[in-house]
């Protein structure tokens, strides 16, 4: 692979050629990705802009699942528990390397739940069809606890076990950008569009993007902009019609690592009704334990969100409720809280756990094409009806999708992920290389946690991370892991990065300081109680 394919330099000289582009996508998280990718494998000519990273918002700060929503189920909502399913099959198909199975056990403390919630699971099997990841099972007292020896066991009457699918999203957010510039799309990250212009018949006919790293600012025509900004997409409706009315309520979910010895084993805890009616997960991680999720609904959305100090209580509370080895704040590793873009409701006291994550596809008068909610796991699909709507609405030639069983870079089935370099798919014997150019990249960053120096050089030449965040944060994922190690860490790393990318010793300094501010989000100790 030549490293000059995700040059930036490249990317932005191919940019500049392109007289119009068939379709347009602002946003480089999960959606925008996937229609970038839907887009440029139909044939369209595809610019892809985002303001920070790839995956920068929401598509980083997930649980981490690959799933149906059984929540979903509870409610109801058969179809998109389906096609969620289904979803869920071909991404574990397309990207082997990142998705993997993981078992859920539903421990039972009331007499009626495992029958209640083996019933559920059954229909939830039923509806994955061939796809199927495989069957749920009641579970004896004696099985859940030899699974979970930590689980708190008064009252305790047995459990159930369903299989779900688990992965890394960011990795995912980069291996597809890969996948797109590999196809003939161009996908800028820290280029923010700031500003549209419109035809002489009022309808948008391109943006104005600006390169965050030179402040340059550029125009770039097509025949469709795809608004795919997640819980910021109003802002750009607004940019495009400042009569637009307001769409997304912005949900925000908390999740708190710990060391795996709180939470030992291979298999996930799922709590589905806590007593404030909210989900909860225990996931195994990369060596770590997830917990959460949380629902808060915010008034505004930040780039930078901030987990609550009751977000943080509610988390800790009910884990502790579950588990004998309780847990302290001062076992938090990292904290991370990302925003879920919820299409708007009619009903606006109704909570946000009761909301759909269902998706909106809207074509405003101007011609901006946006789409509103959706998850990881159904990006996909969310792409798939996007481009398909802008085909119906005649603003593309008619070309079929092909993503169904078009594999994503890197896709390579697994024996084994006990080798952390495992996650890079047929990408890890390229970095085995650069060790063998320079034995010195085989070297850890830090005797704690599994990361070398070659996962720096390989970010920075080949998965286009222009940043000492876009490092730590979504490629090699230390702040979501261990945000002291991160700062610990910080340091050198900026060092290496500038050294492979010509800067200088201040743009270093520079890069630190940014880091430990956005760190300062990740880390226990930044938090007050009762602040």
């Amino acid at each position: 692979m030549a490293y000059q394919l995700f040059s930036r330099e490249r990317l932005l000289a191919e940019a500049l050629k392109v007289e119009k582009w068939d379709v347009i996508i602002i946003g480089g998280g999960a959606t925008g990705l996937g229609i970038a990718l839907d887009s440029t494998t139909r044939g369209f000519k595809t610019l892809l802009l985002e303001q920070i990273d790839f995956a920068k918002g929401t598509s980083s700060r997930s649980t981490k699942l690959v799933h149906g929503g059984i929540r979903y189920l509870a409610q109801g909502n058969i179809e998109l528990v389906k096609e969620a399913l289904h979803e869920r099959g071909l991404l574990a198909k397309n990207a082997p390397h990142l998705v993997k199975k993981q078992m859920f056990v539903i421990p039972n403390y009331q007499w009626w739940e495992g029958m209640y919630y083996n019933v559920g699971l059954k229909t939830y099997d039923f509806l994955a069809g061939k796809l199927s990841m495989g069957k749920s099972e009641k579970i004896s007292r004696e099985e859940v606890i030899s699974r979970f020896d930590t689980l708190v066991q008064e009252d305790l009457r047995g459990g159930v076990v369903y299989l779900d699918g688990q992965f890394d999203d960011s990795r995912l957010a980069v291996n597809i950008a890969q996948t797109c510039i590999e196809n003939g799309a161009i996908a800028l990250n820290h280029f923010k569009v700031t500003g549209m212009f419109k035809n002489e018949e009022g309808k948008l006919s391109g943006v104005e993007a600006e390169d965050g790293e030179t402040g340059k600012k550029y125009e770039f025509n097509a025949k469709l902009v795809v608004n795919a900004t997640g819980v910021f997409a109003d802002y750009l409706r607004k940019l495009a019609n400042p009569e637009a009315r307001l769409m997304i309520r912005a949900s925000q979910g908390v999740h708190l690592v710990f060391d795996k010895k709180f939470f030992p084993g291979k298999d996930a805890l799922m709590i589905p009704r806590t007593d404030d009616g909210r989900v909860l997960f225990a996931v195994p991680w990369k060596n770590k334990v997830l917990v959460g999720t949380t629902d808060t609904l915010l008034e505004k959305p930040k780039i930078e969100p901030k987990a609550l100090e009751k977000e943080i209580q509610f988390i800790l509370e009910t884990f502790n409720h579950y588990i004998q080895n309780k847990v302290t704040r001062a076992d938090v590793q990292s904290i991370f809280a990302g925003l879920r873009p919820l299409a708007g409701s009619e009903d606006e006291d109704k909570e946000t756990k009761e909301i759909s994550r269902g998706h909106k596809i809207m074509l405003g008068e101007n011609g901006l094409l946006s789409i509103i909610g959706g998850k990881w796991t159904t990006y996909r699909k969310m792409a798939e009806d996007t481009l398909d709507f802008a085909i119906a609405h005649e603003i593309l030639e008619p070309e079929k999708c092909i993503t169904e069983d078009f594999l994503i870079h890197g896709a390579k089935s697994l024996k084994s992920r006990e080798d952390h370099l495992s996650i890079y798919g047929s990408d890890r014997a390229l970095i085995e290389n650069l060790i063998i150019e320079k034995p010195e990249l085989g070297e850890k960053l830090l005797d704690r946690i599994p990361n070398i120096k070659a996962e720096v050089v390989w970010a920075v030449h080949y998965e286009m991370a222009r940043t000492l965040e876009d490092v730590l944060a979504r490629r090699l994922r230390v702040l979501f892991l261990d945000s002291e190690a991160a700062v610990e860490i910080a340091p050198n790393v900026a060092v290496m990065i500038a050294n492979e990318l010509g800067k200088d010793a201040a743009w270093a300094e520079t890069q630190i300081a940014e880091f430990l501010e956005v760190a300062a989000n990740y880390r226990i100790k930044s938090f007050k109680l009762n602040e």
